[in-house]
């Protein structure tokens, strides 16, 4: 599991206190909120097995299968009388937490926060069941401090969150550079400051931070902000291809509701259809949602490229949740983790199959 070291890091003196500020000012937390109602479909229909199911997200681009799925109302439309909560979550743990204590029963969620999630319960809280999201994660930074990996000595960078999938590809990265940085303070050669997306931008924008490596759409915020992509992780992956957004599902919902489970996946698989035929109204979709959970919408500068730089897949990129934890682990944020059985694509390969596509590679961490 993710390790905690004792000791605490130095206070580096005027960024950490501006940063602080920033904090502190914009009162961003990391609780559950609820989601607005429904807007496309009714609940009708033939119910489920369960009356409820309460799904979580973030209000991110990465998300954008969730965003659509709920906005469209595809979810609802493959649940019947089976209701939806949505509830949206700032930080990954918040909706393990929220999973752990039954009150999310299937989450849309980067893989190393699921990854931490299940080696924490010693692998009975959670199976990734599918996929959304690869790629859309970017390295950007202040072209006039940094032009080349060779300028980021000293520079401080911003992750979303202590041992999130972002964090532990820049710890990686930066020790392939030969950088070292602590992974839990973020001292070092490179300061490695925990910071969330939101508040990203206002860091950038007064000089507390010289760059983030952050999903979409903070990535696009800073460029528009003047901001130069420095490296895309898309680079650094087979293909390009990696998990961004893992669809997650409580066992123990999973367990007694399987036929919701797979309804959620038939939603997941027609709202990733959705966007690739029609990205420009699915865009606009997710921006709404963005809007009504947030109250602010993407504007074009940011949205376009932002939703441009996703790869919308229901395939959940098994062999990259494995070597995202081999990295999280070389880094030392995590302990070697047994994995077998954290994924469990019975459900998604029926839906595929009805669909007739072939069945997707489990990596060989398939629970059965």
């Amino acid at each position: 599991m993710l390790r905690h070291r004792t000791g605490r890091p130095a206070v580096a003196a005027v960024a950490a206190a501006a940063l602080a500020a920033l904090l502190a000012g914009c009162g961003y937390g990391a609780h559950a909120q609820p989601a607005p109602s429904e807007p496309a479909v009714r609940a009708t229909g033939p119910k489920l097995s369960a009356d409820t199911v309460r799904i979580g997200y973030f209000p991110n681009i990465t998300h954008g299968t969730a965003l659509v799925g709920l906005q469209s109302g595809l979810f609802q439309k493959e649940l019947g009388s089976t209701r939806i909560k949505a509830q949206y979550f700032n930080a990954g743990p918040a909706e393990i937490e929220a999973l752990n204590a039954g009150s999310v029963d299937i989450g849309f969620i980067g893989p190393n926060s699921a990854v931490n999630g299940y080696v924490a319960s010693h692998g009975t809280s959670l199976r990734i069941v599918g996929g959304a999201a690869s790629g859309g994660v970017r390295l950007v930074v202040d072209p006039e401090k940094i032009s080349s990996p060779d300028d980021l000595r000293g520079k401080r960078l911003a992750t979303p969150q202590l041992g999130g999938t972002q964090d532990v590809a820049l710890l990686h990265y930066l020790a392939g550079r030969g950088y070292r940085v602590d992974p839990v303070s973020g001292a070092g050669d490179v300061r490695v400051l925990r910071t969330k997306n939101k508040v990203v931008p206002q860091a950038y924008r007064s000089g507390a931070v010289d760059g983030a490596w952050v999903p979409e759409p903070t990535a696009s915020e800073l460029v528009a902000l003047g901001g130069k992509v420095l490296l895309d992780e898309k680079s650094l992956w087979p293909d390009g291809a990696f998990a961004t957004t893992s669809i997650i599902a409580s066992q123990k919902f999973l367990s007694a509701h399987p036929d919701v489970v797979e309804a959620v996946l038939r939603g997941s698989l027609a709202a990733n259809a959705f966007i690739e035929a029609e990205p420009a109204r699915t865009k606009a979709a997710a921006n709404l949602r963005i809007k009504a959970d947030t109250g602010k919408e993407l504007p074009p500068a940011v949205l376009d490229p932002a939703w441009a730089g996703i790869d919308f897949t229901d395939d959940p990129l098994a062999g990259s949740l494995r070597t995202g934890a081999g990295h999280a682990v070389a880094v030392g944020l995590l302990d070697e983790p047994d994995l077998a059985g954290i994924v469990d694509l019975t459900l998604l390969d029926k839906v595929l199959a009805a669909a007739g596509r072939p069945a997707a590679d489990d990596a060989g961490l398939d629970a059965k």
